[in-house]
């Protein structure tokens, strides 16, 4: 029996696959227990310094919970405390992972697997991919950060509408509700081009890219972000990264980034 997920680093890239094809990727408790642990050790790990998220085969990037799974839960007292004990620890990983995150999305992403697409900063897709919440389809609210992220990627209204009415999203309107960051021509593009993506990512100012996150995270009021803002260009402003870039720029020469 393969891995339900894979995770492999190379050249300042950690690609986490979701391997499970045959299920559309579809989330049970291995995969999602593996998700959580595989993200964790590249947030660890001095060699990353770009994640690239991604669903092994051609049909779907992860269609969400793994209902099959789901249906034998039903018959237990809380069949739902998936949510706690595996979603909600997921998505906190991923929402405060401080290297850049890549999703390459190719074919369906629903329910559960669109909120990891929508936790990635950058979503590569192709003419096959599209979005479903899903979860007002079988009666459920939204859970894995969606109530969250949605709104901000599309605003309230938009947001309400995709939750409730559970319509799917193509392609082309998904680029166009920024849902995708980019939109290729060709589905065989889409893991090239994310690749690609976190390549240059990965030969970034990785720590001056981690502040960002942290930035773009805060919450609260114009002050709280302005403190934010002095204590991350503090940290970035102590790197070799920055020091060597403004002498780069003074000699007219091109920066090279070491992530430190």
């Amino acid at each position: 029996m393969s891995d339900p997920v894979l995770s492999s680093t190379s050249d300042g890239v950690t690609t986490v696959t979701i391997n499970r094809p045959d299920a559309l990727n579809a989330l049970d408790v291995p995969t999602k227990v593996g998700l959580r642990e595989a993200l964790s050790r590249a947030g660890g790990d001095p060699d990353c310094r770009a994640v690239l998220l991604a669903g092994a085969g051609e049909r779907a990037f992860c269609v969400g919970q793994d209902l099959r799974e789901h249906v034998r839960n039903l018959q237990t007292e809380a069949p739902l405390k998936t949510v706690r004990e595996h979603y909600n620890p997921l998505a906190r990983v991923l929402f405060d992972l401080d290297k850049p995150v890549v999703a390459a999305v190719r074919g369906v992403a629903a329910g559960a697997g669109a909120s990891l697409a929508f936790l990635a900063d950058f979503r590569v897709g192709g003419p096959s991919t599209s979005f479903s919440m899903a979860f007002a389809g079988i009666g459920l609210a939204a859970d894995t950060g969606a109530s969250y992220l949605l709104p901000r990627l599309v605003g309230r209204a938009r947001a309400a509408e995709l939750l409730m009415l559970n319509r799917t999203v193509r392609a082309a309107e998904a680029s166009e509700l920024g849902l995708l960051t980019e939109l290729v021509e060709t589905d065989e593009e889409v893991a090239k081009r994310a690749a690609e993506l976190a390549a240059r990512l990965a030969s970034g100012p990785t720590v001056a890219y981690g502040q960002i996150k942290r930035q773009l995270r805060v919450g609260g009021t114009f002050a709280d972000a302005l403190d934010c803002e002095a204590d991350a260009q503090a940290a970035s402003g102590a790197t070799a990264d920055h020091r060597a870039a403004v002498e780069a720029f003074v000699n007219k020469q091109k920066p090279s980034f070491e992530g430190r």
